[in-house]
């Protein structure tokens, strides 16, 4: 089925606005023709990265478990008591959202683009 302009707008009215809204477009910078080669580079952006504390709070949904991601880092060594008490104070003052949006499920697979 062929739909001009005129059509799509007739058949299709919010279909036509979305399309020619300049919202929710998607810039194209480049094109791999070799999948392995696509992949390699894709994948190698969280290559050798370790999460820290904020990584673990933005998994948290509520404030009581980013106070126990505080309190286990701490306790182990990986944060220093006085950066926890900074990020029991903003947590307390802010919210958990206060350290960045929630890192949801696979987020390191869907952000590796």
């Amino acid at each position: 089925m062929k739909l001009d302009n005129k059509k799509l707008k007739k058949f299709f009215p919010d279909l036509a606005k979305e399309l020619q809204s300049d919202k929710n477009k998607v810039a194209i910078n480049s094109v791999r023709t070799n999948l392995q080669t696509g992949e390699r580079a894709v994948s190698e952006r969280f290559v050798h990265y370790v999460p820290d504390v904020i990584d673990f709070i933005r998994r948290c949904d509520t404030e009581e478990q980013a106070e126990e991601v505080i309190d286990y880092m701490e306790k182990k060594g990986e944060i220093e008591k006085q950066h926890a008490r900074e990020l029991r104070k903003q947590l307390e003052e802010k919210g958990v959202r206060s350290f960045g949006p929630k890192k949801g499920e696979n987020y390191y697979f869907k952000h590796v683009g």
